[in-house]
């Protein structure tokens, strides 16, 4: 079984088709698609994003910027980040549909899938411990992730999203794979993140796109100047300027 793994879109179009047109080529290309949440914020195309995912993925599970825009609660998003989520979200609410809102709303919060025989995955967006807002930094001490992975149980596989950073490490015997961010990136790398895994080999990915027609998009929303700045700038170059 083959498994395409994204994360973190945040509205952005143009980079979830450059993935598209990257990973989904030929018949059978994937068997499955699998999205950990955070479809919406940040990006300026969320109705496109919303609207590809419902066609295209297998499973999705709700991501808290998902959950703040279905429900009108708080994103708990990062201080560095939170007045660009903010602006963003409140933009797009009243202008997204009332079932694209109900569908980010009535999302699950985990799934859990098969990968090959007797190989067990769960999808969550932040930890299985706090599904939605779970903040735990990449090379936290194994205590700490052992800690947020045991309302799981003992899959094969935990699949989360939520910090943007892409890597796969392994705890106890589970391996713990986030893809990074598809539509934000916030590690310094620009293109578009994402994972596919195939009989249980896990391969981290990355794809140029066009940053230029995702920042214009952004430049056109009704935001503050340091707002678009700190956004474009963000889109452009993978970090805050």
């Amino acid at each position: 079984m083959k498994a395409l793994i994204l994360s973190d879109i945040h509205g952005n179009i143009d980079a979830l088709r450059a993935v598209e047109a990257e990973s989904l080529r030929g018949p059978r290309s994937v068997d499955e698609i699998w999205v950990l949440g955070d479809l919406v914020d940040y990006g300026a195309a969320p109705a496109d994003v919303i609207a590809w995912v419902r066609r295209q993925a297998t499973r999705v599970v709700r991501g808290n910027h998902d959950h703040a825009a279905g429900t009108g609660e708080d994103c708990q998003s990062a201080p560095l980040y939170r007045d660009l989520a903010v602006a963003t979200r409140e933009y797009f609410r009243s202008r997204l549909a009332v079932a694209d809102l109900s569908y980010l709303a009535s999302l699950p919060l985990q799934s859990r899938a098969m990968i090959g025989p007797g190989r067990q995955a769960v999808l969550v967006h932040a930890s299985p411990r706090d599904p939605l807002f779970g903040y735990i930094p990449t090379d936290s001490p194994d205590d700490v992730w052992r800690a947020a992975l045991a309302p799981a149980g003992p899959p094969a596989f935990v699949f989360v999203g939520h910090t943007h950073d892409q890597f796969v490490r392994r705890i106890d015997g589970t391996m713990l794979v986030n893809p990074g961010s598809v539509g934000m990136p916030k590690d310094g790398d620009p293109r578009a993140a994402y994972a596919v895994v195939e009989n249980g080999r896990v391969d981290l990915r990355r794809v140029p796109y066009d940053t230029e027609r995702a920042a214009a998009r952004v430049a056109a929303l009704p935001l503050t100047g340091d707002q678009r700045d700190r956004l474009t700038g963000l889109i452009r170059h993978g970090r805050l300027p």
